[in-house]
C-alpha cells in the first residue's frame, strides 16, 4: 500500500511539483526568476510575530504566515493547532500557490494549509490526526523526486519513547486517511527519534542514506542515551528493505564529554543486525553492546547545501540534560552542536568535531539547542531552553554560527513583553515569566519554491499562549492541549 501511493505522488511530482526546505540541496537556483514573481509580503495572519530580530540583524523583515486565531476563507472550524515543528513547503501543482506539511507535536498530528499566489491562507486540514500519529511528531524531512530521487513523501519521526518509529506520510493524501496507523517505517528503526533526513541524491550515488537522531536521555533503562543513527539501502528511494547503524569513536569511547571544541575524532557507524525485527529495547541494548557513542538528546539534523562534497557535512545538536539543575556526567548540560564529515566514498566512515559548545559558556551562550538548519554558508541553531536551568541569562535563541569563520551570534529572540500586561493577559495566559517558555520548531528555506532570494519559515511553540479555543485541533477528541501555534516569514536570511 505504501509503494502505491510513494507511486502516485511521483506522478504528481513529475506533472510539476517542486518541493524544497532545509534540505535544499541547491539554494542558489531558480532565483534569476525572482523579478518575474511578485510576491505580497503582507502580515496575513490576526497575530503579531511572537519571535524579533536580535542586534545586528535589523534587515530581517518577519511577517506572521499563519497563527492559530486566524479563520481561513475555505474551511470551516480549521485550527493551526500547538506546537509546529517540522515541516515541509511546496509548489501547489493543482494552482499557482503552495502548499505547507507541518507537524504538530504535542498534538501527535499533522496538517496541511494551501496558500495563493502571494503566501496568504486560504484552506487547512488535517492529514494525520492522534489516532494515525500515534506518538508526539516532531521534526521532519520532505522527500522530493529532484533533491532526494525519490517521494514526495513527509518523512515524520515519532518521539514517545523507545518503540516509536518513523512515518512516511503521502503529503497529497486524503484527509479519510488521517487515522491510518499503517504508515510507519519498521526498517527505520524503533527508537524516540526527533528527525529522519534523507540525503540528496548525489551525495552517495545509487543509495539511499538517511541520517536520525534519536531524542533519548540517559537512565539506567536506557544506558546507550542518545544516537546518531543511519539508515541505508543499496536502492534509491527503498525505505523497507536496508540496514541501521549507530555511530561510534573507532577507539571505542562512549563518553561525550571526552569529545571537545578544537579535536577531531575518527567515527564510524557501525551495523544494528535485523533491526527491522527488534524492539526499541532490543535496539537500545544492541547499540550500547556495539559501543556507540552516547550523546545527550539528538534532537535534529541537517547538512551544509551545496556540491555533493558540501553535503556530506552533517551538523546535528545534542540539547543536554541535568539532574536538579546539575550537569549528568559524562553528557552534556547546555548542549552541543556537532559537526559529522563522511569519508566521500564511504558513508560508514568520517571524522566528528563538537564546533558549538553551551557548557563553557554557562546561562550567557547556547541552551539547549534543539532544531538546527544549514545553508551553504551558516548553521542557525534553534534553541529549546525549556529546562528552565536557574542560571539561564537570555529567552530562546536562535544562533547563526558562520562554518567559514566559526563565529557565534545571537540572530533572533521570542517576542517576550513581560513588562506589558495586555500582552501577558493575550500571550503569558500562565503568567510564566521564567527565561525558555517558548521555543523554536522548524526553520525552513523556501527561497526557490516562492523565487525570493534569502526567504525562510519559522515555526514557533509559544507555549504559555493557551485558550479554549484551540483545544481538539485535529478532531481527534484525544488532544487536551490548549496552547496557540504560529509560523512566521523572514526575509533577508543569509544564506
Amino acid at each position: 500500500m505504501y509503494q502505491n501511493y510513494l507511486r502516485n505522488s511521483v506522478l504528481l511530482a513529475v506533472a510539476g511539483l517542486l518541493s524544497f526546505s532545509c534540505q535544499n540541496e541547491d539554494a542558489t537556483s531558480g532565483e534569476a526568476n525572482v523579478a518575474a514573481r511578485k510576491v505580497d509580503f503582507q502580515l496575513t495572519s490576526t497575530t503579531p510575530p511572537l519571535a524579533v530580530a536580535q542586534p545586528g540583524f535589523e534587515n530581517l523583515t518577519i511577517n506572521s504566515l499563519i497563527s492559530s486565531e486566524d479563520i481561513l476563507p475555505l474551511s470551516t472550524g480549521f485550527v493551526y493547532g500547538a506546537q509546529p515543528d517540522g515541516a515541509g513547503f511546496m509548489k501547489d501543482p493543482n494552482s499557482n500557490g503552495f502548499v505547507m506539511i507541518t507537524n504538530h507535536e504535542i498534538l501527535k498530528s499533522v496538517s496541511r494549509v494551501f496558500f495563493d499566489a502571494n503566501l496568504t491562507p486560504k484552506k487547512g486540514e488535517y492529514i494525520v490526526d492522534a489516532v494515525g500519529g500515534q506518538t508526539r511528531l516532531c521534526s521532519a524531512t520532505l522527500a522530493t523526486p529532484q533533491i532526494h530521487g525519490f517521494g514526495p513523501v513527509f518523512l515524520t519521526a515519532g518521539e514517545s519513547g523507545e518503540e516509536s518509529m518513523v512515518h512516511g506520510i503521502d503529503p497529497f493524501g486524503l484527509i479519510s486517511d488521517k487515522s491510518r496507523t499503517d504508515r510507519v517505517l519498521p526498517a527505520l528503526g524503533k527508537a524516540s527519534m526527533e528527525n529522519a533526513v534523507p540525503l540528496p541524491k548525489n551525495t552517495f550515488p545509487n543509495k539511499t542514506v538517511i541520517i536520525i537522531g534519536e531524542d533519548q536521555s540517559y537512565s539506567t533503562s536506557h544506558a546507550s542515551a542518545g544516537q546518531l543513527l543511519m539508515y541505508m539501502s543499496e536502492n534509491v528511494g527503498d525505505l523497507s528493505n536496508g540496514k541501521l547503524y549507530a555511530l561510534k569513536r573507532n577507539d571505542g569511547n562512549q563518553v561525550e564529554m571526552s569529545m571537545t571544541v578544537g579535536s577531531t575524532y575518527g567515527v564510524s557507524f557501525v551495523e544494528i543486525p535485523n533491526a527491522k525485527n527488534l524492539t526499541g529495547a532490543a535496539i537500545n541494548t544492541t547499540v550500547n553492546n556495539l559501543g556507540a557513542i552516547r550523546f545527550s538528546r539528538v534532537e535534529d539534523v541537517d547538512y551544509k547545501k551545496g556540491n555533493k562534497k558540501d553535503n556530506r557535512e552533517i551538523y546535528f545538536t545534542a540539547t543536554g540534560q541535568a539532574s536538579a539543575n546539575m550537569p549528568v556526567a559524562g553528557y552534556t548540560m547546555w548542549g552541543r552542536v556537532y559537526r559529522l564529515k563522511m569519508d566521500d566514498h564511504n558513508p560508514l566512515a568520517g571524522t566528528l568535531e563538537v564546533v558549538v559548545e553551551g557548557d563553557s559558556t554557562p546561562g550567557t551562550g547556547i541552551i539547549n539547542p534543539d532544531n538546527v538548519c544549514v545553508t551553504e554558508n551558516y548553521v542557525y541553531i534553534q534553541e529549546d531552553g525549556d529546562s528552565y536551568y536557574a542560571a539561564a541569562q537570555h529567552d530562546s535563541y536562535i544562533w547563526q554560527y558562520n562554518i567559514a569563520t566559526r563565529e557565534l551570534r545571537p540572530w533572533m529572540t521570542m517576542n517576550h513583553q513581560r513588562t506589558n500586561p495586555s500582552w501577558n493577559a493575550e500571550f503569558n495566559t500562565v503568567n510564566e515569566m521564567r527565561y525558555g517558555s517558548w521555543e523554536y520548531g522548524a526553520m525552513e528555506d523556501i527561497s526557490n519554491v516562492i523565487g525570493v532570494p534569502g526567504t525562510f519559515i519559522l515555526n514557533i511553540h509559544p507555549h504559555t499562549w493557551q485558550k479554549d479555543a484551540f483545544l481538539n485541533a485535529d478532531g481527534s477528541g484525544l488532544n487536551t492541549n490548549k496552547e496557540g501555534g504560529q509560523t512566521l516569514l523572514i526575509r533577508n536570511v543569509q544564506r
